[in-house]
């Protein structure tokens, strides 16, 4: 379904996945404005919508990221969408799922910005350059009802904005801005949205049910973090990579080896 009022650029979105032959995007829901994709999402996940359905909106009222932090963008210029992802998964795996979200929009965003280099930062966050600005930030739910379940993968993309609120602009940053400005075209939204699901498709049930060992490797080379001084409500010290389970692991002063599982993590 989409929406006659969403932007041109996202008109061929459905072909460019029917031409890849992805088992995530269909079908895809392209819409003006909601609360949010993820909402979208869960809603329909309820009412029995098939794995793989995807919503894309130009404009949420309620956007959110982790720790229900708002996530504005503003109308037109972004890609907000929400993947639903019907596997087997272990509540102990989501943390790994959204480091593979993260992943796949890293992998995404850099074939669009091939200077750009973009990293993960752990737990959900791609960000790039040394004052690593945030370009994409991915929210994990699962949802249950009755002996099924369900997950609902968001990823919100910064692409076309140019300008950022006073707040963000230090610490945010979009593809259009990454990209080649000596291009005569500028990021294409839905070869994005297709290079994301490409990503998702080809690691998220592999990793729901195997966990994180064929793609750490590739995690590893991302991380944003490895050799950083970081603090987050555990404590103080210096990042040294992303085990087998998803942790972050880090070095405290005393030299003794800890292992975060979940938090806000924040450069020192």
């Amino acid at each position: 379904m989409i929406d006659r009022r969403a932007s041109p650029d996202l008109a061929r979105a459905s072909a460019l996945i029917a031409e890849r032959g992805l088992g995530l995007g269909a079908p895809l829901h392209i819409l003006d404005e909601t609360t949010s994709t993820n909402d979208e999402a869960k809603r329909a996940a309820k009412d029995g919508a098939p794995h793989g359905a995807t919503w894309l909106a130009e404009s949420q009222s309620a956007g959110r990221g982790r720790q229900g932090r708002a996530w504005v963008s503003p109308r037109g210029e972004n890609l907000l969408v929400s993947v639903l992802v019907r596997v087997d998964c272990s509540p102990a795996r989501l943390p790994l799922l959204a480091l593979v979200a993260g992943l796949a929009a890293r992998d995404a965003i850099a074939l669009a910005a091939p200077s750009a280099a973009p990293r993960i930062k752990w737990p959900n966050d791609v960000v790039v350059g040394a004052d690593r600005k945030k370009v994409a930030g991915v929210l994990v739910e699962a949802i249950t009802q009755g002996s099924s379940s369900a997950l609902v993968v968001g990823v919100g993309i910064n692409v076309h904005t140019r300008e950022f609120p006073d707040d963000l602009a230090a610490r945010a940053t979009s593809v259009a801005l990454l990209a080649d400005r000596t291009s005569p075209h500028p990021p294409d939204r839905a070869e994005i949205l297709a290079d994301l699901l490409r990503g998702l498709d080809r690691d998220l049930a592999l990793v729901a049910a195997r966990g994180l060992g064929l793609v750490h490797a590739r995690l590893s080379h991302a991380d944003a973090l490895r050799g950083a001084r970081v603090r987050s409500e555990s404590g103080e010290g210096v990042a040294e990579g992303i085990d087998l389970d998803g942790r972050l692991l880090i070095r405290r002063d005393n030299g003794m080896l800890t292992r975060w599982v979940a938090g806000e993590v924040h450069l020192v």
